[in-house]
């Protein structure tokens, strides 16, 4: 095993405790680690079987708290912006693009920290879906933008994790064959390594799933608008 593995299952262990706690994390962790040896688009296709394994663990555990009136509206728009988001990573990547996301996160994550609240009803709620469906299917890291979007919805934490993973292996799972299209071949010949990464993240969300009943409501809003804070500077640094 190289040393490049060991790190990356390292990662992928933390990732998986963090998105446990937070309701997304694996993609946005995992994936620019993956890219810097093995290249954006094959670490965009390959990281999704990983994060499906996480949210299916997180969601079989949580599966009674989904609120399922927001996973058939706003989940429902993000499936239909997934698939177009995936379709255009196959054929284009933008900076610009990558930059409007990094904006929208940091402005959502400041706005969290600092208790400013906004609410998503109605066709807002849609358009949030669709919007951070094809921004994440693009850049690959659906999770942050659908999170800052559901932190306009009146949820308990276990509602708001519960809900974006069934709505994040909805996506994953609609968006999949696309991946595989434009880089099966290249993830089949490395399927030890997305395997390792797969059993690490699954290990990670069963630590972290103990540590999500502990966090205070206000503690956990704070933490998870705090983490799409650091990684919309992270995105824009490193965009």
């Amino acid at each position: 095993m190289t040393l490049f593995a060991i790190i990356a299952g390292a990662v992928a262990f933390f990732a998986g405790g963090v998105a446990s706690v937070a309701g997304f994390g694996i993609g946005s962790i995992l994936t620019p680690l993956v890219a810097t040896q093995l290249g954006t688009k094959f670490a965009v296709a390959a990281v999704t079987i990983p994060h499906i394994c996480g949210s299916a663990v997180r969601f079989w555990t949580l599966r009674r708290d989904v609120h399922r009136r927001i996973l058939l509206t706003f989940g429902s728009m993000s499936v239909i912006g997934g698939i177009a988001g995936a379709f255009a990573h196959a054929y284009w990547t933008s900076h610009l693009l990558t930059i409007v996301l990094a904006v929208v996160l940091i402005v959502t994550g400041v706005a969290g920290v600092f208790g400013f609240a906004y609410r998503f009803r109605g066709w807002a709620a849609q358009a949030g879906g669709v919007v951070s469906g094809f921004l994440g299917g693009v850049v690959g890291n659906q999770g942050p933008v659908r999170s800052a979007a559901m932190l306009g919805f009146e949820l308990t934490k276990e509602q708001f994790v519960a809900t974006s993973v069934a709505i994040g292996m909805v996506v994953d799972i609609a968006r999949l064959p696309v991946y595989f299209w434009s880089q099966g071949r290249n993830v089949a010949r490395q399927w030890p390594f997305v395997v390792m990464l797969s059993l690490c993240v699954v290990a990670g969300t069963l630590l972290g799933r103990a540590l999500l009943g502990r966090l205070p409501e206000e503690t956990f809003k704070r933490f998870v608008a705090g983490l799409i804070l650091a990684l919309g500077i992270l995105l824009l640094i490193y965009s």
